[in-house]
């Protein structure tokens, strides 16, 4: 296969996957409309690296791996679904707390908490492990037999691009005024329904693990 056109598709269909909604997007959503922009895109490089670990691993193997000894694959899934149910668990009941206005004189690390929030990124993006699948599907559909260094190195930094990017857009978009003040208007159902989603999403993650 062409290194163009295997490029080409390896682009095309994580791209198609990023912007696929799930619980990755519903963090970046409330992050950027509850903690402002830096916050959000904080927790986007957070997605990116986490995207870019996936991808590494699946170039090393492990999707064969995982492939092969379903235990493993199943306790991963359980893994990433209590941590989801967390998040969820965590959200709700943070749902009627105010949200602390902060002023533009108020530095960075204060206002946003980024580590926190990159953190927040990356655990949410390798808490399923689902997504180590699909890049390994990908990746093996795309690559080379035998890929040379420099197009592995591309396509780590196309996945990193990819997933950064694009949760960079949506933490941009969201974290206007006017997406701020909506969020503020109904805070509490927002954070609620945002809660209960993510936690039906970790409880489904940990109960797939059965069907192993």
């Amino acid at each position: 296969m062409n290194e163009l056109l295997a490029f080409s598709g390896i682009v095309v269909a994580l791209a198609i996957g990023a912007a696929s909604p799930g619980p990755s997007f519903l963090m970046i959503a409330r992050t950027a409309v509850s903690s402002g922009r830096k916050a959000g895109l904080a927790a986007a490089l957070g997605m990116g690296l986490g995207g870019l670990l996936f991808a590494t691993l699946a170039l090393l193997g492990l999707t064969a791996l995982l492939t092969a000894v379903p235990w493993l694959y199943a306790a991963l899934k359980v893994g990433g679904g209590v941590y989801l149910l967390y998040l969820g668990i965590k959200i709700w009941r943070g749902a009627k707390a105010p949200l602390i206005e902060v002023g533009a004189d108020v530095t960075a690390a204060a206002q946003a908490g980024w580590k926190a929030q990159l953190a927040l990124g990356f655990g949410t993006q390798i808490s399923n492990p689902k997504t180590a699948i699909v890049y390994g599907s990908v990746f093996a559909a795309f690559m080379p037999s035998t890929p040379a260094l420099h197009f592995s190195i591309a396509v780590l930094l196309a996945t990193l691009l990819i997933e950064a990017g694009w949760y960079a857009i949506v933490a941009t978009v969201l974290s206007t005024p006017k997406s701020r003040q909506a969020y503020l208007r109904y805070k509490q159902w927002v954070d609620r329904s945002a809660g209960a989603v993510m936690a039906a999403l970790g409880i489904k993650l940990a109960l797939s693990a059965n069907a192993q």
